[in-house]
């Protein structure tokens, strides 16, 4: 159309496939406009195919590559389905990669059926494995702090027979005694967390605290509750493999916000209130400032669209809050349910695995 030599051609091919430089898109872009001018194609056709051009270069990418996509996709579908366990152990043991991070892998595999297992000194690999048919174990890699040449003493030493035979066989620093201790991993030789922070102290060795009787052994402290637990988790795992914080977020909320797994009942146009931790905002180019946000509760997704103008005002609560509450109408396309929000609130002190930004 535009009557380009071979070469012209060429470096608009290689402007539309180099996204990193809006710069020589653009000027490709001016070239091409006054060649389909001069050629008398109609302006609003000169418009339609320039406007395609600039959609193909953020979205398109050589058949090669989408051949290597769409076979990595089948083997991920494959293997989800039929091999479900290996499935998310090798994506916990890939970390960071994907689209999703490990605390929603987590929370989505036990919605497949599968059980996930804590870290344990006693049980648990350098990496995430799987004990059985649909178990998964976490591996010792999964807590944050405890560095590489600790994790293959602490494999080395193995058996323990307490909390204090761990620490006085293998050599660890006392921040990664204590992230062993809060995060769950020497339930098998204490009682509860508490009791094995409380040991992972008396580690240092004697001093007035800890010089009498069983009190190097014994917490006077209270164990830790549900919600303890799950900081804890989120602290020194960035995941838990117990409840979803929503889960224990649900009784203290209205009745009247809607979780992900009943969403699917509502009626297009439906107002609705919907709540969960972000764990994906979008923002593309090509879509005119709209942001796309995905939350997730206990039973599931909620996908949201926020428009412009609402994006805006609620910036700073969609970028910082690690949860919120968005009002707005359902809307379904394809079998696909969102919610357009019309008014958003933080969910405050609710922690969760951290989000993908995608902007």
């Amino acid at each position: 159309l535009g009557g380009f030599t071979a070469a012209q051609a060429d470096e608009l091919r290689r402007a539309i496939g180099f996204t990193r430089s809006p710069e020589r898109l653009e000027g490709m872009k001016t070239k091409l406009r006054e060649a389909l001018l001069r050629n008398a194609v109609s302006a609003a056709a000169t418009e339609s195919i320039l406007q395609s051009l600039a959609s193909f270069a953020l979205y398109g990418f050589p058949e090669s590559h989408a051949l290597s996509f769409a076979l990595l996709a089948y083997a991920s579908v494959w293997m989800k389905v039929h091999r479900p366990a290996a499935f998310y152990a090798a994506l916990l043991n890939n970390q960071p990669m994907g689209f999703y991070r490990p605390a929603t892998l987590v929370q989505d595999a036990k919605r497949h059926g599968l059980r996930v297992l804590p870290v344990c000194v006693a049980r648990s690999g350098a990496r995430c494995q799987v004990e059985e048919g649909a178990v998964i174990r976490l591996g010792l890699n999964s807590l944050k702090g405890l560095r590489e040449r600790s994790r293959e003493r602490i494999l080395a030493a193995r058996p323990f027979e307490s909390s204090r035979d761990l620490f006085a066989r293998v050599p660890l620093a006392a921040d990664e005694r204590r992230v062993l201790a809060a995060a769950g991993a020497l339930h098998a030789l204490s009682s509860n967390r508490r009791e094995a922070l409380w040991q992972a102290e008396a580690a240092w060795g004697p001093d007035d605290l800890f010089a009498r009787g069983d009190q190097a052994e014994t917490s006077p402290l209270p164990a830790m509750n549900a919600g303890e637990r799950l900081l804890a988790d989120f602290t020194h795992t960035a995941m838990t493999v117990g409840p979803h914080p929503m889960k224990l977020c649900r009784p203290h909320l209205s009745p009247k916000i809607w979780s992900a797994e009943r969403l699917a009942e509502a009626r297009p146009g439906q107002r609705v209130q919907v709540a969960g931790t972000i764990i994906c905002r979008q923002r593309p180019g090509t879509a005119k400032g709209i942001c796309f946000v995905t939350m997730e509760d206990e039973t599931g997704l909620t996908n949201a669209i926020v428009r412009p103008e609402l994006y805006e005002r609620e910036r700073l609560t969609l970028s910082l809050e690690p949860a919120v509450i968005i009002t707005g109408k359902v809307q379904r396309s394809e079998g696909v349910v969102h919610v357009m929000a019309e008014r958003i609130a933080a969910l405050p002190d609710l922690p969760n695995g951290g989000s993908h930004d995608w902007h």
